[in-house]
């Protein structure tokens, strides 16, 4: 019952350029943090929620419902406060939703900070991918598996390139070895006599 509908088209363009960073770095995927605020009668306003939604790696429709979430204080007093005068916790950088940008180390803890949930986004994106290393012809193969390892989310589409791969040298050998076997072996009547 408690849900607003509010549609809000925007675009984005991203480009990926290979120009000062190092062959084994590689690049992040881009995330869209997001923040919920209301506004009430008296002008009052309150954060209803941070999330955070890491954009599609692949082309199409995707419509994806991102869980919600705001820090919260203990007691009372700070529920009257944020009910009568407005106002609550925020998130100074809102990097903080996944990981802060100013981390710098192997494991993150967020021990002791408070947070409520409050609800959910849902997202509706149509996803275009465009890039000159996906047109090449196959002579390009091991360029566009860089350019696919750079990109990071399609791991999965280089991986089944890779199965696929190994499946036909693997029938390869097998026809081979087929071929070198004495014709005695093979014929299933040769073993009937």
């Amino acid at each position: 019952e408690s849900v607003a509908y509010f549609c809000y088209p925007f675009t984005l363009e991203m480009f990926f350029t290979q120009g000062d960073e190092a062959e084994d770095t590689l690049s992040q995927w881009p995330v869209l943090y997001f923040q919920v605020l209301s506004l009430d009668f008296w002008q009052r306003y309150r954060v209803e929620g941070y999330g955070s939604l890491l954009l599609p790696a692949s082309p199409g429709l995707h419509v994806l419902t991102i869980p919600t979430w705001r820090p919260v204080e203990l007691g009372t007093v700070a529920e009257l406060r944020r009910f009568f005068i407005g106002g609550s916790p925020e998130l100074e950088d809102l990097t903080y939703i996944r990981i802060p940008s100013t981390f710098k180390g192997k494991r993150l803890s967020r021990f002791g900070f408070r947070t409520e949930t409050t609800g959910s986004v849902t997202f509706r994106l149509y996803c275009l991918q465009q890039a000159k290393a996906f047109l090449e012809s196959s002579a390009q193969r091991q360029r566009m598996q860089s350019v696919l390892d750079r990109l990071g989310g399609f791991s999965q589409q280089s991986s089944i390139y890779n199965v696929l791969e190994a499946f036909q040298r693997a029938r390869r050998r097998m026809q081979e070895a087929r071929e070198s076997l004495p014709q005695d072996l093979i014929s299933p009547s040769a073993s009937a006599v």
